[in-house]
């Protein structure tokens, strides 16, 4: 079935996506596609823990204002989580100590620039070549640049640089959302080579490509809990936590849908419908947290697979405040079918840190794809 999207939602499409597409473009002049990625089969796999960037630059810089404004954009803390935690473990690295070990982590950041004269900064300065040089002090618009495998496979480093600090301050401030975008690409990618190096939970895929017209992929873990015709719901218990993935899905009327309260609504239905907070009392289910000033539900536009889509994040609770936990959840249009799609993850891990157990629902919530996405049947 087609429907009429009206001329309200196409504007709305439109609108967004120029955006997007502008800033793409943007990301193309400052975060260069690198010329240098290593080609040394030999050098030793990337270590570290998801999460980590390691700051490599001078003590006096570290300890000044671009040291500041650096860590308080990847430190700032994570949105829809329960307790404060940074969006990235920043850990500052002397250039004069930045040993064997130390380059082989997963997220390095070089940070330099060229008036300061500091043996630290030296050692940052030895890594750009003269022609490097020269760039930078003729183009003032680039600031950075990346790489990949420089010490070690798997590897991201990003080079942040301009003729002056205050200039470097000012492209940080103004690109730091891209830069935090980017490590969040990257840490995605991996994760997603990480969670389906085993197999898929068997039979889900299956189901949602014959009964849902789309298509997730579980990785290996996860137990399908629930299916009928409007939800599908998989989970994996651990000792520390408990994970949860779910799709919904109706029918696509008006734009309406997308609106923050339109989404808790339907949230808040689901919930209260299939998902309980003890499985032997139906009277216990779960509800989006509302009440919380300091901690509301954020919604946002984003570009979802390069689809349009509205991301929300906040925290859930039972109606008899037992238990509680974050979300994060997209909803999005498959417009041929006509029909809006709601998925979700939710953790329940009290006490424990939960920002990488976010992190990992993301990224499975990410390989969700609607019908026109989909490869035909086999014949």
């Amino acid at each position: 079935m087609t429907i009429s999207w009206g001329a309200n939602y196409k504007d709305i499409i439109y609108h967004y996506f120029m955006k997007y597409i502008f800033s793409s473009l943007i990301l193309s002049v400052f975060i260069l596609s690198s010329c240098s990625d290593s080609k040394n089969t030999n050098i030793p796999n990337a270590s570290g823990l998801t999460g980590d960037i390691f700051l490599i630059m001078d003590s006096t810089q570290w300890k000044g204002p671009l040291g500041r404004v650096l860590d308080s954009l990847f430190s700032a803390e994570m949105e829809g989580l329960p307790r404060a935690e940074a969006i990235y473990n920043m850990r500052w690295i002397d250039p004069r100590k930045l040993n064997f070990v130390l380059k082989q982590r997963r997220n390095l950041i070089f940070a330099v620039s060229l008036d300061q004269r500091t043996s630290g900064a030296g050692q940052v300065k030895r890594l750009f070549t003269k022609e490097s040089i020269d760039q930078i002090k003729a183009n003032p618009n680039l600031f950075s640049q990346n790489a990949q495998n420089v010490f070690a496979k798997g590897q991201e480093v990003v080079y942040l640089f301009s003729t002056t600090e205050e200039q470097l301050i000012q492209h940080i401030r103004k690109n730091g959302k891209k830069l935090i975008n980017y490590f969040d690409l990257r840490e995605r990618e991996r994760l997603t080579a990480s969670l389906f190096k085993s197999k898929q939970v068997k039979g889900v895929s299956q189901t949602l490509r014959k009964d849902f017209q789309c298509d997730l992929k579980i990785p290996f873990g996860y137990e399908l809990v629930m299916n009928n015709e409007e939800f599908l719901w998989v989970r994996q218990i651990n000792p520390k936590d408990d994970k949860n993935i779910f799709i919904s899905r109706k029918k696509y009327t008006s734009q309406e849908q997308f609106t923050r309260d339109s989404l808790i609504n339907w949230r808040d239905e689901i919930c209260q419908k299939y998902l309980y907070g003890d499985p032997e009392r139906s009277d216990t289910y779960l509800v989006t947290e509302t009440n919380v000033d300091h901690k509301p539900v954020i919604t946002k536009e984003i570009s979802f697979n390069k689809k349009f889509a509205v991301e929300m994040r906040g925290l859930w609770r039972t109606n008899n405040f037992v238990m509680g936990g974050p979300f994060v959840s997209y909803a999005l249009v498959d417009e041929p079918k006509g029909v809006i799609y709601y998925i979700e993850g939710f953790t329940f891990s009290p006490g424990k840190d939960q920002r990488e157990i976010m992190r990992e629902l993301e990224t499975i919530l990410y390989t969700f794809r609607i019908s026109s996405e989909l490869p035909p049947p086999a014949k």
